[in-house]
């Protein structure tokens, strides 16, 4: 009789659970491309992480560290020479 009654409610329990979906996760490249959205939900991971949800929290970090540092396909090319390069070593004036 246990097993009767077990059997309808995790079938009711399991089609419940199918209908509540959460809505899609916005991308890296579109939370870096809005600004205002991602300071709203750079706020809100700082405020209340748990209830934000990790999986969002990295990808607002992610998006941020992408808008600050840029996509990386920019190699870094340091200055050829600076002026008064020329000057040779400095001398300590005592």
């Amino acid at each position: 009789m246990n097993v009767k009654m077990t059997l309808p409610l995790l079938l009711a329990a399991a089609l419940g659970a199918c209908g509540r979906a959460e809505p899609p996760l916005p991308t890296v490249d579109e939370l870096a491309a809005d600004p205002v959205r991602l300071a709203a939900l750079r706020d809100q991971c700082r405020l209340d992480h748990a209830k934000t949800g990790d999986a969002l929290c990295n990808r607002v970090a992610a998006a941020t560290t992408k808008r600050f540092l840029g996509d990386g396909k920019v190699p870094y090319t340091p200055p050829k020479e600076t002026a008064g390069s020329d000057r040779g070593p400095s001398r300590r004036i005592s």
